[in-house]
C-alpha cells in the first residue's frame, strides 16, 4: 500500500508522490480540500480522507474522521474524541530516555503543566496568569516537582513572569523553547499532568498517557469543547483541578490507532477488484 502526502506550496504548486498512484490519501485544513479536488482528477482510484469538519465539502471525500464534539453526522463521516496525535508507549519510552539525566535530576512525585494561551473562545488573562503561578506555587508546597513547558500562544508576560518566579527555582524544570523540546518527556515522567483547558491537543494527548489529567481553568466559555471535556472525563483521563491531588488510572486513550483501523476497514471494501466475467461477486 502507498500513502501519499499532498504538499500545498507558497506557489500554489503540488507536490505529488513520485511512487506511482497512492492507495490512501489523508489531508488536514483548508488547503487540503482544494488540493483533494485536484488530486481527485489525477488519481481517480484513490481514497481521499479529510481529519475534521470540511465544512459543505463533504462529497469530497471518502471518508471524513471528524472531532465527536464537532457532531457532524453523515453516511462518510467516523467521529474520534479530540484529533490525532503521536502519542504512543514507543514516543512516551523514547522521550523519557532522551532526557532521563535531567528528569531523574527532578525529586517525585513530579507533575507536567502544559500552558497554553489564547484561542477564539479563551483567554489567558492576567487573572489567570495570577491563579496558574499561585497553583504551581501550592504544587511546589506539596513537595511536587514540576516540569513546565508553554506554547506559542502563551502571551509573552506570563512567559516573562514564569522565567523570573520559577527559572531558578529548585524542583522546576521550565522549558523556555530552546534546544530539543522535552514535551514527551515530560508527559512519560509525570505522575500527574495538568493541561490548560483551551488546548484540546494538548488534553488529548495527555489523556493517552493513561496518567491522571486535571484541567485548569480559563477566562472565557467552553462552547462545543465542553463535549470534548465531558468525554475525556466521562472516559476517566481528565477531572477538574479542585485543588487536591487524587490518584487514578484508565486505558491510555487510543483514538489514533482506533480510527486509523476504521480507515483501512472502510478503505478494503472500496478498493476490493470487480469480479471477471462469468464470475460471481
Amino acid at each position: 500500500m502507498q500513502i501519499g502526502r499532498a504538499v500545498a506550496h507558497k506557489t500554489g504548486s503540488v507536490a505529488l508522490p513520485a511512487c506511482g498512484p497512492p492507495d490512501i490519501w489523508i489531508g488536514c485544513g483548508r488547503a487540503a480540500i482544494n488540493l483533494a479536488r485536484k488530486h481527485r482528477r489525477v488519481f481517480p482510484a484513490c481514497f481521499l480522507a479529510y481529519v475534521q469538519d470540511p465544512r459543505k465539502h463533504y462529497q469530497d471525500f471518502d471518508l471524513i474522521l471528524a472531532p465527536a464534539h464537532d457532531r457532524l453526522v453523515r453516511p462518510n463521516a467516523i467521529a474520534m474524541i479530540g484529533s490525532p496525535n503521536r502519542i504512543s508507549a514507543q514516543t512516551l519510552s523514547d522521550g523519557r530516555e532522551a532526557f532521563a539525566k535531567r528528569i531523574d535530576a527532578l525529586p517525585g512525585p513530579r507533575a507536567a503543566i502544559l500552558i497554553g494561551g489564547d484561542s477564539k473562545r479563551f483567554k489567558l488573562t492576567p487573572r489567570i496568569a495570577d491563579y496558574l503561578i499561585a497553583r504551581m506555587e501550592d504544587l511546589l508546597a506539596q513537595g511536587v516537582s514540576l516540569m513546565v513547558t508553554a506554547s506559542r500562544r502563551t502571551p509573552a508576560a506570563l512567559a516573562k513572569r514564569l522565567t523570573d518566579i520559577f527559572g531558578a527555582r529548585d524542583r522546576v524544570w521550565l522549558f523556555d523553547g530552546e534546544g530539543e523540546n522535552p514535551y514527551f518527556g515530560f508527559l512519560a515522567a509525570a505522575d500527574w499532568i495538568f493541561v490548560t483547558e483551551e488546548s484540546t491537543n494538548m488534553l488529548v494527548e495527555a489523556s493517552a498517557t493513561g496518567k491522571p489529567v486535571y484541567a485548569l481553568p480559563m477566562d472565557g466559555s467552553a462552547g462545543k469543547f465542553a463535549r470534548l471535556h465531558a468525554a475525556l472525563e466521562g472516559y476517566g483521563a481528565m477531572r477538574p483541578w479542585l485543588g487536591r491531588l487524587d490518584a487514578w488510572s484508565y486505558k491510555p486513550l487510543a483514538e489514533t490507532t482506533r480510527i486509523a483501523g476504521l480507515l483501512i476497514d472502510r478503505w478494503r471494501p472500496a478498493r476490493s477488484p470487480a469480479p471477471l466475467s462469468g464470475e460471481t461477486a
